[in-house]
């Protein structure tokens, strides 16, 4: 895999040379402004257009966050955006979800591109930094009706800046349905508070989240579940599905707040439908079981992500980009109208 911290290290030699630090701060910013002018440009383009065809009020629209960095295992979720992309349009299949509504109609799905995470680091850009610009990048999607973000990460951790940008933008909380089978809420994992395993105790803290119902969830620990007691979130495990499938199957989000987000990591999955992702957690759910929950769903799904999805680790036909292509198309149709 590429060195993509070497900009960093290379950064940090430049300021032990005594090279003056607004001349870095000063370069960072330009590279800042001209990745949020591509996406900016990018959005109102395919906006106008939108609105110009008429009949459509909401229009997934795709953002890669290509971030691996905050894995704490592997970092190839940062690969993921363009084979996910690659495997949406590769033509084995077609291009409908399975309530008919067709991807290659741009008022159900259209594309902005990637925030260039990687290039951004190799300019010395930390993560503080970098999780506002990824909020900055969702809210100018989100700027151009009739468009709605459908974020392609990258690992979990993009979940926090994504949420956290929806709910300002709309001027208030959300529900989010999170599946997953992690709870991704420490405190701090291994320190960082920005890490893919922390990402929904940031989206609480912020109060960017009213509701929070996990899913799928098998690997759980003692803070996991202490961190769910403490905000309050709805902790839904694998060994209780059976039990809990006819509510799941049932859901009714949103209503006195201003939306639904919904969060998919890949891994939510049993392996045995989805083999590509750093973390392996045998007695997942079935890739029906997913769909079932996504398709009964009630409730106005105002953004959502696909994330953890492990190019280096898929099978050589690419089973899990598929997956993962699929999840993107059935997301896509809930959220245009």
């Amino acid at each position: 895999m590429p060195n993509f911290t070497r900009g960093i290290h290379y950064l940090k030699k430049l300021h032990a040379a005594n090279v003056p630090p607004d001349l870095i701060e000063n370069g960072q910013k330009r590279v800042i402004d001209a990745s949020l002018t591509l996406i900016r440009e990018r959005a109102k383009l395919k906006a106008e257009l939108l609105r110009a065809l008429g009949g459509v009020t909401a229009s997934a629209s795709l953002l890669g966050v290509p971030l691996g960095h905050n894995s704490s295992f592997l970092q190839g979720p940062a690969f993921a955006p363009p084979r996910i992309r690659e495997a949406i349009w590769c033509g084995s299949t077609n291009s409908s979800s399975e309530e008919g509504k067709e991807l290659n109609d741009p008022r159900v799905l259209t594309d902005v591109g990637d925030v260039p995470i990687q290039e951004l680091r190799d300019c010395g850009v930390d993560d503080d930094k970098l999780m506002n610009i990824v909020s900055e990048s969702v809210k100018l999607v989100m700027e151009q009706d009739p468009l709605r973000p459908l974020v392609l990460g990258g690992d979990h951790s993009i979940s926090f800046p994504v949420v956290r940008a929806v709910s300002e933008k709309l001027g208030g909380p959300v529900d989010v349905l999170h599946l997953d089978a992690h709870p991704d809420i420490y405190d701090a994992f291994e320190g960082n508070i920005y890490s893919h395993a922390s990402s929904f105790a940031r989206i609480m803290e912020g109060g960017y989240a009213r509701r929070l119902l996990q899913v799928g969830i098998r690997s759980i620990t003692k803070e996991g579940r202490e961190q769910g007691k403490r905000f309050g979130v709805e902790q839904y495990e694998m060994r209780t599905f059976s039990r809990d499938r006819p509510m799941l199957e049932n859901l009714s989000l949103g209503e006195g707040v201003k939306g639904v987000y919904v969060s998919v990591d890949v891994d939510c999955l049993d392996p045995a439908f989805a083999p590509g992702v750093s973390h392996i957690e045998p007695g997942g759910l079935s890739f029906r079981d997913v769909l079932n929950i996504l398709h009964n769903l009630r409730g106005d799904v105002v953004a959502a992500d696909v994330v953890e999805f492990n190019p280096q680790r898929d099978t050589v036909d690419g089973m899990t980009a598929m997956v993962a292509a699929k999840l993107v198309r059935e997301l896509a149709a809930k959220i245009s109208k």
